[in-house]
């Protein structure tokens, strides 16, 4: 009997912005709107964190402006909630039982996922195998320490987006943070792209690996996602 479709997304387990006190944790839109995607096209979708158990949301995330009609229904739906309540641990999921690994963004990430070296080999084997691998916002910041089974980059020669430098400075938080993808990423050699004014959706595939710029591009990652997966 063949296994139903299935797809690993990926959050983190981190509350806290550095030093700064703010907390933060995953852009709530870039787990709904990816989450009623994939289920929508026939996917499971399975969620899971480092430590397992709640993974936080990002509160900014949950309040208008940034509040979209899917974080609305997913706060509305008890299996979502739920879900996210309840992720796996990572350590207990095998991602070569997965047709793509996902990854949403928000700032906890740069702390957890972004150093984590299980996160990283499931990203190096993932995408070795052809297996599709999509991250965005800031997730694609997993990439920075990603290598080719030559050991090189991944990201070098290959056209990656994410959240951009010009929009961390727009919402003045570029300083509390480890490290900055665009700067750390164009460093190893990516051809990093972005959209002409900050908050725009961009979503760029290069092999298997999809990234998206911000929040925006949720909707559109997700569905190039399963465009490329059909």
């Amino acid at each position: 009997m063949s296994r139903p479709r299935r797809i690993l997304v990926t959050m983190s387990s981190h509350a806290d912005l550095g030093v700064s006190g703010k907390k933060t944790g995953t852009w709530f839109e870039e787990v709904a709107t990816p989450y009623y995607v994939f289920t929508e096209a026939g996917y499971q979708v399975v969620f899971a964190s480092p430590l397992g158990g709640e993974a936080p949301i990002d509160h900014l995330s949950q309040q208008a402006p940034f509040t979209t009609a899917n974080t609305e229904r997913f706060a509305q739906d008890p299996a979502g909630m739920l879900a996210i309540r309840e992720t796996a641990a990572l350590a207990a999921v095998d991602h070569r039982d997965f047709d793509a690994l996902f990854f949403p963004g928000g700032y906890g990430l740069l702390w957890d996922l972004a150093v984590d070296s299980r996160v990283i080999r499931m990203v190096e084997q993932a995408l070795a195998a052809d297996t599709p691998v999509a991250m965005v916002c800031h997730a694609p910041g997993i990439l920075r320490d990603v290598r080719s089974p030559d050991g090189d980059p991944y990201v070098a020669g290959r056209t990656v987006t994410g959240f951009s430098n010009t929009e961390d400075d727009e919402l003045d938080l570029a300083r509390h943070l480890l490290f900055s993808l665009e700067d750390d990423l164009t460093l190893r050699g990516a051809n990093f792209t972005r959209s002409a004014a900050n908050w725009q959706p961009t979503v760029v595939q290069d092999g298997p690996l999809i990234t998206g710029q911000n929040p925006a591009s949720a909707p559109v990652i997700a569905k190039t996602l399963v465009d490329h997966l059909a």
